[in-house]
């Protein structure tokens, strides 16, 4: 009786009466992640679950229960009483049993196979490390993601510097803000009032061109210094360097000017099937018909090009071109309407780029354009095939003629006229070329001065300056050099109202844009310029700097290109050099500094020294 008794004080849950007992499992037992031994699951659940109701229903002797116990038993029973706790945190379900295990056997070197599985299992071992790897660097882009969220949520604009400078690393938004659409565009140049001064004066032609009052082009004239942009004349050639690519010509102005390959019209030079080269098209002392692009400029001689185009009011005509343009300032229809009325203009051996005076205008007035600038072309060949290199075969209009023709349209609303023999020689063209605009033009019979009346004396003198001061009380410091010129931006005396940081700076450069735009096309200045704005630290508000000098720029005449904000936070652009610029025309070179605009002292002691601090012995 006390036997059965004790079988069934040990006999196991799981096991039913008239069972034999299980036998102890010697399989080895796996680690889990903290690093303790474990039973499997029925065995952790057989450990965990109490019996509401015990089997015996007697009591056991106290005899039966203090049996001696064998080592082996003695140790099973330890580790049911030590496996719950542990399979209970690290084993949740089977499932999870499972994968835990397959990770285990992962970092071991490798999944246990049978033979015909080693391969297809090296296969699939692969594939899930790709996998992993994948969903590791997605987790990496997600965290870093979320990160960059919650500092643009809770932080300020100088925390959130690493992220926008981070953005404008990746190429996908490194993009061109998106110009004026063509409403935009029209709405702001009907909304500005332009009016165009001309001023004779002395040997002198100086015009101005106001955009609501304030002086945005200055162009002036002087007798025997004229501009040699667009004559056409007969040279000859005295040196060909093919290392250069270019040609040296005598145009008969006492310094030789240079064609470069790039302008050479192949054409006419009758190298067909040979290879197109500068010392095969030109040999020393031809002659060669160009016409110039560019003045002299410092010890540069001027710039020349083989493909002559005449300009006209509404067109320019290339005879050796068989291309068509237009321009992209012209709205979207105008440019469909003129595309359409030119078929019928343009004949086969040349071409024609429009303008954008010719918005507006009607085919007969492109048809009498075009028949005007034909007849100017065949007298340009029949003169060069009488004259002899180097002479001048066709000169450009005066200054004012050339403005006016460029310029002058119906955007304008008066062009006021002071000089009597200016105002003859503008009347006459306008009433030929544009009659339409003939009431426009006002002569100036008032004894006071124009330029003053106006104040456009007073705003050229500030042009001058190296200074240039913005409404709200920040500045430009404009500084030219050999190589390039550098526009800085500072604050200066705006403190902002209210707001931030970001928000003063971000005004500031706003302004200064605008400005910046004024001041290229008032001074003339070409080559290469960079600018200097207030550091941003948000994207956004770089992308609104950069769009309103793009939007500025939209005015300017004269060809240029911005290109993309550099890693230190310049912007860089290039502005087509044409002649020379405002300071140049108003100002000579110092003939004791050389224009440096400094005073050297090769002494010391005559060198202006800074005095020392004192400094006082503490007691």
């Amino acid at each position: 009786m006390a036997d059965q008794r004790k079988k069934k004080a040990h006999k196991p849950a799981g096991q039913q009466d008239g069972q034999p007992p299980k036998k102890a499992s010697k399989r080895p037992m796996k680690k889990a992640r903290g690093g303790k031994k474990h039973k499997p699951a029925e065995v952790a659940t057989e450990a965990v679950s109490t019996p509401v109701e015990s089997p015996v229903t007697k009591p056991v002797p106290l005899a039966a229960v203090f049996q001696p116990v064998d080592a082996k038993e003695k140790r099973t029973r330890k580790r049911e009483v030590k496996a719950p706790v542990v399979v209970e945190e690290a084993v949740p379900s089977d499932d999870a049993s499972e994968d835990s295990e397959a990770n285990r056997r992962r970092r071991r070197g490798g999944r246990r196979r049978k033979k015909g599985e080693s391969q297809q299992g090296e296969a699939v071992e692969a594939l899930e490390t790709e996998d992993k790897t994948d969903s590791a660097s997605t987790m990496r882009r997600r965290t870093r993601k979320r990160g960059e969220d919650q500092a643009s949520e809770g932080g300020t604009t100088r925390v959130d510097a690493k992220r926008s400078r981070r953005r404008d690393s990746r190429p996908h938004q490194r993009k061109r803000p998106a110009l004026l659409s063509e409403a935009e565009f029209l709405a702001r140049r009907e909304n500005v009032e332009r009016v165009m001064v001309v001023r004779e004066i002395h040997d002198r032609v100086q015009v101005a061109v106001l955009e609501d009052g304030i002086l945005v082009e200055h162009y002036v004239n002087r007798q025997g210094s004229g501009s040699l942009i667009g004559n056409i004349y007969l040279g000859r050639v005295q040196n060909v360097l093919p290392s250069m690519e270019a040609a040296f010509v005598d145009i008969g102005k006492g310094r030789n000017a240079v064609l470069y390959a790039g302008e050479v019209n192949w054409d006419a030079a009758g190298l067909e099937g040979e290879e197109k080269r500068i010392e095969m098209a030109f040999k020393t002392g031809d002659p060669v018909l160009v016409q110039v692009t560019k003045d002299p400029i410092g010890q540069k001689g001027a710039r020349l090009t083989a493909q002559i185009s005449l300009p006209g009011r509404f067109v320019v005509y290339v005879p050796d071109g068989s291309m068509t343009g237009i321009s992209r300032k012209l709205p979207e229809k105008e440019r469909n309407r003129l595309k359409t009325a030119l078929r019928s203009v343009i004949s086969e051996e040349s071409g024609v780029i429009v303008r954008t005076a010719a918005e507006g205008a009607s085919e007969e007035d492109l048809i009498r354009d075009v028949s005007r600038l034909t007849a100017q072309w065949q007298d340009v060949l029949e003169k060069s095939k009488t004259a002899q290199p180097p002479s001048l075969i066709y000169s450009e209009p005066d200054l004012a003629i050339k403005i006016v023709r460029d310029i002058f349209n119906e955007d304008f609303k008066e062009l006021i006229i002071s000089g009597n023999h200016i105002w003859e020689i503008i009347e006459d063209y306008v009433k030929f070329v544009a009659p339409d605009l003939q009431e426009r033009l006002h002569k100036w019979t008032d004894s006071k001065d124009i330029f003053t009346h106006h104040r456009i004396d007073e705003q050229l003198a500030k042009a001058l300056d190296r200074k240039v001061w913005l409404p709200s009380g920040g500045s430009l410091v404009i500084d030219r050099t050999e190589a390039m010129t550098v526009v800085d931006v500072n604050t200066g005396k705006f403190i902002g109202e209210g707001g931030n940081l970001e928000q003063t700076v971000t005004r500031n450069n706003l302004e200064a844009a605008e400005e910046i735009v004024r001041q290229l096309r008032l001074r003339d200045i070409g080559g290469i310029i960079v600018i200097d704005f207030i550091d941003m630290v948000l994207e956004s508000n770089r992308d609104t700097v950069l769009r309103r000098l793009i939007e500025c720029l939209g005015r300017d005449r004269t060809k240029h290109q911005v290109a993309e904000v550099t890693s230190l936070g310049l912007v860089q652009m290039t502005r087509k050099r044409i002649g020379q610029g405002l300071l140049e025309t108003f100002s000579e070179p110092c003939e004791h500094c050389n224009a440096r605009g400094v005073k050297v002292h090769l002494d010391v002691s005559q060198a202006k020294t800074v005095l020392e601090p004192e400094v006082h012995d503490s007691v």
